[in-house]
């Protein structure tokens, strides 16, 4: 994660680099980023930029976490329990948004290419309570990311959600 440096920035300067830094990540997989990129469109040295982030990994790191809050502050229900038609809705709306926002290249990229390549973090941060829960959130996710990676099965991924969600959550 970012330095304390970082995080004591001005405003304009931390939304400079971030931009900076999707865009590299937007348009290249982590292995074949390059800070000479990064700096040259934050306009920052590449001292700083060692100052702020270990290396690209950790600049990687911090903007996937910013880019997670980013997308998923309209879900801001964690905890409910919903229908499966809410949990549908949600997954499509939320597949939409995401298309539709700037960072759609992002995390196309992440699930191609940038995952696998992170090291695995000791579980998620949101843990299911029960095996439905599991089941759903395991269901929204496999969605999600097909839906992002082939567009034009967006429908009949929804479709299936859909089915799958109403057998599981009766």
């Amino acid at each position: 994660m970012p330095s304390r440096t970082f995080t004591n920035l001005k405003d304009a300067k931390k939304q400079r680099i971030r931009t900076a830094l999707l865009n590299e990540f937007s348009q290249h997989s982590l292995a074949t980023a390059e800070v000479a990129r990064i700096i040259k469109d934050a306009q920052i040295s590449r001292g700083a930029f060692y100052k702020y982030f270990a290396d690209l990994t950790d600049a990687y790191l911090y903007l996937l976490q910013e880019v997670l809050v980013a997308i998923h502050v309209p879900l801001g229900q964690a905890g409910q329990h919903f229908a499966a038609l809410d949990y549908y809705q949600m997954v499509a709306e939320f597949v939409d948004r995401v298309h539709q926002g700037p960072y759609y290249q992002f995390v196309r990229n992440h699930f191609l290419t940038n995952e696998g390549m992170l090291p695995q973090e000791n579980g998620t941060q949101l843990e299911p309570q029960t095996d439905t829960q599991w089941a759903v959130m395991t269901l929204c996710h496999a969605t999600i990311k097909e839906c992002l990676l082939v567009p034009d099965d967006r429908d009949q991924a929804l479709a299936r959600l859909k089915r799958m969600l109403e057998k599981i959550t009766e």
